[in-house]
């Protein structure tokens, strides 16, 4: 199973810092007051992409560069956040970048993706669905197929976790979306290479249970298509890899469904006046749906994204849940 060393995240801290500065994690007086313990928000928002996965890209192309110096370009599949990184960093490297998405994905985040230089490819219903055609097209054209777990892009993604476990080396828990994984994998092992004591909490969308469902089973268990508006989390395959790594390591994931998120959005911007995206705002309402239960503990929310669709921001802010369209399931 994949593990890290404190010296081997160091370094990867040292290679993150080249292209970005680190994230802040500040308490919050009035999100302290609604969810009713000292909480610590991980502003993985405040980052170049507006979102944790650049720090993977930065660690992966690093890796790439070094070891396939040959290589023309990258392919991957990506519901956005993974794709704005990597083509951001593939374009620095001088290398092309063909996104697939599926149809129906986030405006604002394909716009974001052909702006960092991605040629931006609609296939499919959902992620998994664009995910196998862009592992097929990059064979065909000679592509490296960046997948969305991998040991480079998980030290990378583990930074954060590193930041926020080194600022705040008491917390009790820290909540985690799940989506493919790198983001809960990267905090369990960056705690386990600290030799840190804090709990870590996987949070799913229960309209893509796939990861809890998988660990609860023992095994890899596949879910029909995610219909979810917080899409960092629509995710119906398990990755092998990462779930090794959360079953073993995470406390417990819980579920959320989409009017909690809804809600939760709405807390960081009356509360802190930061976006959240669905996904970027699941882990508070995990700890909002626990509170009781974690009660004067001191906890940490990692609002992993802020690249929320304005329209779907604006529905959320009058009270509503997003819903999908119908042509995007």
């Amino acid at each position: 199973m994949m593990n890290f060393t404190k010296s081997e995240l160091e370094d990867a801290c040292a290679l993150v810092y080249r292209h970005m500065d680190p994230t802040p994690q500040y308490s919050w007086p009035l999100l302290n007051a609604r969810t009713g313990t000292p909480t610590w928000v991980k502003h993985e928002n405040h980052g170049p992409t507006g979102a944790f996965k650049m720090r993977g890209a930065i660690t992966f192309m690093d890796w790439l560069t070094r070891t396939h110096p040959d290589v023309p370009g990258i392919c991957t599949a990506t519901k956005g956040n993974h794709g704005q990184g990597q083509a951001r960093m593939a374009t620095a490297a001088g290398l092309s970048a063909r996104i697939y998405v599926p149809h129906g994905n986030s405006v604002e985040k394909n716009a974001a993706m052909k702006a960092f230089g991605a040629e931006l490819i609609e296939h499919g219903t959902d992620f998994d669905e664009a995910r196998a055609e862009a592992v097929r097209v990059a064979e065909r054209d000679g592509l490296f197929i960046v997948p969305p777990f991998h040991k480079e892009l998980v030290r990378g993604v583990a930074t954060y976790a590193f930041e926020l476990l080194s600022a705040q080396p008491d917390l009790d828990t820290i909540y985690v979306p799940i989506g493919c994984g790198s983001g809960i994998c990267g905090t369990i092992l960056a705690r386990n290479a600290l030799g840190s004591k804090t709990k870590v909490v996987g949070v799913v969308s229960d309209r893509a249970q796939t990861a809890k469902l998988s660990v609860e089973a023992g095994r890899m268990i596949e879910t029909e298509a995610p219909d979810t508006f917080a899409d960092g989390m629509a995710v119906r395959v398990p990755v092998q890899e990462a779930y090794d790594i959360y079953a073993k390591g995470a406390e417990r994931i819980i579920t959320v469904s989409d009017d909690e998120v809804a809600e939760a959005i709405r807390t960081y911007y009356h509360c802190t006046h930061n976006l959240a995206e669905g996904a970027g705002a699941a882990p508070l309402a995990g700890l909002l749906q626990e509170k009781d239960k974690m009660a004067g503990k001191a906890c940490a929310v990692i609002l992993c994204g802020g690249n929320i669709d304005t329209a779907w921001f604006l529905q959320v802010m009058a009270g509503q849940t997003p819903q999908l369209r119908p042509d995007t399931l």
